[in-house]
């Protein structure tokens, strides 16, 4: 069974230009479902599709002579054709393959495509593909999409403010869950906590692993090492150097996984907010994952936020993800800091963002200096059982139990 996803409505505006489509985002987070679910809305209209995967060693070897070889896998016609191809990072030259065919071709075909490492479309996309394309990143699902996927889609259609009880506590569990093992859809889709981990260790033992080879990585073990110490500073400033030292490997190397690792889709560096460059920190950014589920993997705690000690770090990683969710632009989420260490955990589309468990923990004093800074900027406080409502508009009230059991 094919899940609708969010994202759908953006491509869909899209589709009937000229510019290819590129899908990308890290392994397993549901790209070719999305091109099949494309394909199929597509033929529905009456345009004629054909899809295919450059995992099959004869394709690739095809298009590796010339994109023209595409007319030898399908027949040239005088009307439009799609063509979706699935892991185009495996072609020698993708960007001079979907170059020609847009320059040349564009009457006759509009290709849709997936790359399943950003490492590859970022190194092998060059910048003669501007104005050529619309590129689309696949994140693991967010909340709503994760309770499509459970058959609990009739939650969403409640008035989410007039819950009852009942309700609330389904919610609830159905949140916990998901923030326990993440949005990686197969994991969304195994019937019980057990088996969500098992597909996540094959997530991590497979698919990273994949993302390790075709990276030309040697040292796995050194590359893993690395994520879990990662898991363990989310939410901190990182410091290639330190990091380095820590693993005694070569700086270069450390640099060359965190490409890989950010490029693949397992971590995200916010990067400082800032205007005075002599009293805020401005170099180093913040590390935060992609997938919930994949970071408790790696730290191996799959508790509920009550019982962690990493309780404030995971909160953290748990707004990042639903900022990102909701601007889907990682460049727009930023931190401040200052050199004596003052800070502010997210600035987003000129509103700041302090997180914080429980809301009768705030203290908003020690904020005055960004907010005297900062006079333009609205200072946000969002507390742990906040982040439903403000994200997804379900009003929780009185089962604080639940919430930190």
């Amino acid at each position: 069974m094919l899940y609708s996803r969010d994202i759908l409505s953006q491509i869909k505006k899209v589709l009937d230009r000229d510019e290819f489509i590129i899908l990308t985002g890290a392994r397993q987070t549901g790209k070719t479902s999305l091109l099949i679910i494309l394909k199929e809305f597509l033929e529905e209209k009456g345009k004629i599709c054909h899809y295919f995967n450059l995992e099959n060693p004869e394709n690739l070897e095809l298009l590796n002579k010339h994109p023209y070889n595409i007319f030898e896998i399908i027949p040239e016609k005088k009307s439009k054709q799609y063509i979706f191809i699935d892991e185009i990072q495996y072609l020698n030259n993708p960007s001079n393959f979907l170059k020609l065919l847009f320059d040349e071709k564009r009457e006759k075909v509009k290709i849709i495509t997936s790359g399943s490492s950003a490492f590859y479309i970022d190194k092998k996309f060059k910048d003669s593909l501007v104005g050529r394309k619309f590129l689309f990143e696949i994140y693991p699902l967010n909340f709503n999409e994760f309770l499509i996927f459970r058959n609990q889609d009739d939650l969403i259609k409640k008035n989410k403010q007039k819950l009852s009880k009942y309700y609330q506590e389904k919610v609830i569990d159905l949140w916990t869950n998901y923030l326990i093992y993440g949005g990686y859809p197969k994991v969304v889709l195994a019937e019980n906590s057990e088996m969500q981990k098992i597909i996540l260790e094959d997530i991590a033992n497979s698919y990273i692993k994949k993302d390790i080879r075709d990276a030309g990585i040697k040292q796995g073990e050194k590359y893993f090492a690395l994520l879990k110490i990662l898991a363990g500073q989310t939410g901190n400033l990182v410091n290639s150097q330190e990091l380095a030292a820590t693993l005694q490997t070569a700086h270069k190397t450390i640099e060359e996984y965190l490409y890989v690792m950010q490029k693949s889709y397992q971590i995200a560096f916010i990067k400082p907010f800032y205007k005075n460059l002599r009293k805020e920190l401005t170099k180093m950014p913040k590390v935060y994952f992609y997938d919930l589920g994949l970071r408790n993997l790696l730290l191996n705690n799959f508790n509920q936020i009550s019982k962690r000690q990493d309780r404030g770090a995971y909160l953290e990683n748990i707004a990042f993800r639903e900022f990102l969710n909701q601007a889907h632009n990682l460049d727009s989420i930023k931190f401040w800091r200052t050199q004596d260490k003052k800070e502010i955990d997210f600035i987003v589309d000129n509103q700041a963002f302090e997180i914080k468990l429980k809301s009768d923990k705030i203290k908003k004093g020690r904020y005055a200096q960004f907010v005297n800074s900062y006079p333009d900027i609205k200072l946000n406080f969002l507390s742990y059982e906040q982040i439903l409502e403000k994200f997804y508009g379900y009003k929780i009230i009185n089962t604080p139990r639940h919430l930190f059991a």
